[in-house]
């Protein structure tokens, strides 16, 4: 098995670092074709752009997260970093818009999370797998909001979804977030602070200030991983300062590549 197959950078509007299934993604197509994979009951909807050491990028959007929201993200990662890796992105199931299905998973709800929240279970469950991981904008959990994530999930794609799968119901729906969003009601709802705290995956976090994105719960990452690193806040303006941004995230996925991936 091609050892570069084995571990993948990643980044998304959450940029996020993760491992994938060696498998998934080893058919080649036409740079940029949509592509699908199935399993069972799963069907994921992906595209990948770019050649070398492969880069996961998790579209932002919440339960939303799908591939036509890198146009309007605050790093298009498929545009930005085409050139340095062989980048790939997905629909996550059940994303309305998107043409990712499956099961809604009550027992282990992450599946179907953005970003950082993502990546860190990903680091949690392969940590061989995962060279290094950059959380843009993590969401978190807010003590002084603590039902936000779940209230924007209830009222937002769960009522979409009801519309194309009115096979699952309200109960199974209601529970689902309830497991995702309020049975770990602190820190980025995926992982523990314990876990996080040794964690060796290197990553680079970068902090946002909103609703569902805690700048706290971004700075604790930063502050508990033994190998993290945390930009400036805020990045995102001016131009010039986004830009530095962008090239500091492309140099650190960059140091962290295996040697025999390094260019």
């Amino acid at each position: 098995m091609d050892p570069n197959r084995r571990s993948i950078l990643a980044t998304g509007a959450v940029l996020t670092a993760a491992a994938t299934a060696p498998r998934v993604f080893a058919q080649q197509a036409a740079q940029g074709a949509l592509q699908f994979y199935q399993k069972g009951d799963v069907r994921i909807r992906f595209r990948e752009v770019g050649s070398g050491f492969p880069l996961l990028a998790t579209p932002g959007g919440g339960l939303d997260s799908k591939m036509s929201n890198w146009d309007n993200a605050v790093i298009n990662a498929m545009e930005a970093f085409k050139n340095d890796f062989r980048v790939i992105t997905m629909d996550q199931r059940n994303a309305t818009g998107g043409e990712s299905t499956g099961p809604v998973p009550v027992e282990d709800p992450c599946g179907n999370c953005i970003g950082g929240s993502f990546a860190l279970k990903l680091m949690e469950r392969a940590p061989d797998r995962i060279v290094a991981g950059v959380l843009s904008q993590p969401i978190g959990h807010r003590p002084e909001n603590p039902e936000v994530m779940y209230n924007s999930g209830r009222d937002s794609w769960a009522k979409a979804f009801r519309g194309r799968r009115p096979d699952v119901s309200q109960q199974t729906i209601d529970q689902y977030l309830h497991n995702l969003y309020l049975v770990r009601p602190d820190f980025v709802y995926s992982v523990s602070r314990e876990f996080v705290r040794n964690c060796q995956t290197p990553m680079l976090v970068l902090p946002d200030d909103t609703a569902a994105h805690a700048y706290q719960t971004a700075i604790d990452v930063a502050s508990l991983a033994p190998n993290a690193e945390v930009s400036v806040y805020p990045w995102k303006d001016p131009p010039e300062l986004k830009a530095r941004t962008i090239t500091r995230v492309r140099n650190f996925l960059k140091a962290h590549l295996p040697a025999t991936a390094a260019r």
